[in-house]
């Protein structure tokens, strides 16, 4: 399919999830306002409408809490059916959002909408420049520790079912869940999507945190799950780099975001499994490395910071599979082809690791990631996910935030950077 037609479609699908405000993920499966979905939304609507892109930023920000902290979904029209809705979460906000975060991915997609329109885009950001320094000091306040970003729940990472939340899985309690009925399975085959078993101690966690009212300092000491994602941790860093340039901007002071910068690339470190030879996940709770290489642990370029180590298993990993970049290395036993981030290509993360890997000289790997990502999506449209094995599309269709990509990456149209 020619690229031009390629760019309408993506353009449409963004015009069909738009809700006005703000956009879905897809309709049916996600018929809410979810946090980085919407930062990627707004980097596709960059490209052709950059005062919707603002739009849905300051739609995601008007949720932010007292606290700092921005919710992971905000449930802004009702939707009969859909689990887990606002009831369970127990959140008395209006409009009511969820109790946990999700990457924060938003002022590094607000640079980029910035970059698309500075003239028109300044007074923007300026209005939306003093939440987003609060959600940065609340992940360092509320999360941060040993300089690596602590999640509290696996929804947070949007890796939702990667194997580094499995050993630390375990030690959650279901008794309590009870019966529910999964709204995902009615729209996606079951073999796609996260497991029973892993579905019943997600609920149980956000029990947890409703029954304590979302109280960080008791969700820290008591909760049954934390675990140091190398995804977050690497996102934040990032994200605190952008925020520095944003800062500047407008006129705002930098050297608090400069000390968090240096706590976290310090901090990064801690994420180095020396057995594997890569970048990994922690358990908190029991110090111990997940033993997961996934595509998130390589977003380390994407958070500046190189690795030769990790380039030797791109190089790997790139000879096993057709299509980069899995999510999760191909040689783990829990590798799935097709089930959620066991193993599927994610448009999103080929765009965050190829913007990392050609911003630090990686030209030809970058290059890859961003020529399977055009051929994934011209060969079967803008699915969810895809198989690395033969591009089979899966998930949700009708993708934004893969038509987000396309049109701000992918596209021969996008330039590779942002």
């Amino acid at each position: 399919m020619h690229h031009e037609t390629l760019d309408q479609a993506a353009r449409g699908i963004l015009r069909d999830n738009d809700r006005g405000r703000y956009t879905v993920p897809t309709a049916m499966l996600y018929p809410f306002q979810w946090n980085w979905d919407s930062a990627f939304a707004a980097w596709g609507f960059s490209r052709f409408d950059v005062e919707r892109a603002w739009t849905e930023l300051e739609t995601l920000m008007a949720a932010q809490w007292p606290n700092g902290m921005v919710p992971h979904m905000i449930f802004h029209e009702p939707a009969p059916g859909y689990f887990p809705g606002p009831e369970v979460w127990g959140v008395g906000n209006q409009p009511p959002t969820s109790g946990i975060t999700q990457p924060p991915v938003v002022a590094t997609m607000a640079r980029a909408v910035l970059m698309a329109d500075p003239d028109r885009g300044r007074p923007r950001i300026a209005g939306l420049f003093d939440g987003l320094l609060r959600w940065h000091r609340w992940f360092m306040d509320a999360r941060v520790e040993r300089g690596m970003v602590a999640v509290t729940h696996p929804w947070e990472t949007g890796r939702d079912n990667a194997p580094d939340w499995d050993l630390a899985m375990q030690a959650v309690d279901t008794s309590g869940v009870g019966s529910y009925q999964r709204r995902d399975l009615q729209q996606v085959d079951a073999g796609q999507r996260p497991k029973k078993a892993e579905y019943d101690r997600y609920l149980a966690m956000v029990g947890f945190g409703r029954d304590c009212g979302w109280d960080e300092a008791t969700i820290r000491d008591r909760g049954p799950f934390r675990v140091a994602d190398v995804g977050m941790s690497f996102i934040l860093l990032r994200a605190c780099r952008d925020l520095a340039v944003l800062a500047q901007e407008v006129g705002k002071p930098t050297r608090e975001i400069e000390d968090w910068i240096r706590a976290l690339t310090e901090g990064a470190e801690g994420h180095w499994n020396p057995d594997g030879g890569y970048y990994d996940s922690v358990d908190l709770r029991s110090g111990a490395f997940t033993g997961s290489l996934s595509n998130a642990s390589f977003l380390n370029w994407y958070a500046g910071i190189e690795n030769p180590g990790m380039l030797a298993h791109l190089h790997r990993i790139a000879d096993e599979v057709r299509f980069m970049l899995p999510s999760l290395d191909p040689a783990h036993p829990e590798f799935d082809p097709l089930r959620y981030w066991r193993g599927p290509v994610w448009a999103i993360l080929n765009a965050l690791a190829g913007l990392g890997l050609a911003e630090m000289g990686h030209g030809a790997e970058a290059a890859r990631l961003r020529r399977d990502a055009q051929a994934l999506i011209a060969a079967s449209g803008f699915a969810e996910y895809f198989s690395p094995r033969d591009g089979t599309p899966a998930g949700g269709g009708h993708f934004t935030w893969t038509a987000a990509v396309w049109l701000a990456w992918a596209s021969p149209q996008a330039e590779g950077r942002f």
